[in-house]
């Protein structure tokens, strides 16, 4: 198709030879009308190759260069972000649904119903064994946490020597009734025909026995690294606010039925 060029003093605009006589209004000389101009253009600049090429739209959607968007000011603050953490306790309960509540309620089974048969006391048979744990807590628990604190901090060497015989027998001793007043808890529950590890109270307990397994272990090896004593007594103070959280817990088990 032959191509026209329009003159001006600052572009020459190319357009089919065809289109080029309706480019021109009698006696205005070479002025182009914008009622008649093709919707395809090409433009050119005086002495360079073809610069653009596009489509012509209306005057009102041409947006002039000082209308144009603002560029965002490098010196304008920007929002910061803050990353909020939490902790939620809730999803320890998730533990109550590991298996075996099934299997320890069949092992059971046959103890709770010679319980049932003896006949006892409501009152023993619900407050039974929060008391009993209560006073191993209290007694030998909070005693034998009292010498493991003296065997650090004093320096009158009989009295070490004491705390050290002693200490390990009642929280040996605690380690051994907490572990048989777990079946005791076990079997008042199910005397009661209340479910079994669904409760926070089944779920510190179950933790606080793990530690203490560890906790016995410990002492074992102190000799090979003397650093594992500060451990010992700080995961044991640790364990004791378990139990004592785990205490209050049960107590609220206690009241809820």
């Amino acid at each position: 198709m032959e191509m026209v060029g329009l003159l001006s003093p600052r572009y020459t605009v190319l357009v089919p030879s065809s289109l080029s006589a309706s480019f021109f209004r009698p006696g205005i000389g070479h002025q182009t009308s914008p009622a008649v101009l093709p919707s395809a253009f090409s433009v050119t600049t005086p002495g360079s190759p073809l610069h653009c090429r596009g489509l012509l739209t209306p005057l009102s959607a041409i947006k002039r260069e000082s209308e144009a968007v603002p560029l965002e000011d490098e010196d304008e603050p920007k929002p910061s972000e803050a990353l909020v953490y939490s902790f939620n306790p809730l999803p320890l309960l998730l533990l109550a649904a590991l298996p075996g509540a099934g299997a320890v309620t069949s092992v059971f089974e046959p103890f709770v119903e010679l319980v049932k048969s003896w006949n006892l006391p409501d009152w023993l048979v619900h407050w039974g064994h929060p008391g009993n744990m209560a006073v191993v807590l209290f007694a030998m628990g909070g005693y034998g946490t009292y010498l493991g604190f003296r065997i650090k901090y004093t320096d009158d060497m009989e009295e070490k020597a004491n705390a050290k015989d002693l200490h390990p027998k009642l929280l040996g001793g605690m380690f051994f009734f907490f572990a048989l007043g777990a079946t005791g808890g076990i079997t008042s529950l199910l005397t009661s025909d209340k479910p079994i590890f669904e409760s926070p109270h089944a779920i510190t307990g179950s933790i606080g026995l793990s530690l203490l397994t560890i906790q016995t272990i410990l002492p074992s090896l102190f000799e090979g690294n003397p650093g594992l004593r500060n451990v010992h007594g700080i995961l044991g103070s640790g364990i004791m606010t378990l139990f004592l959280i785990h205490a209050a817990l049960g107590l609220q088990l206690g009241l809820s039925y």
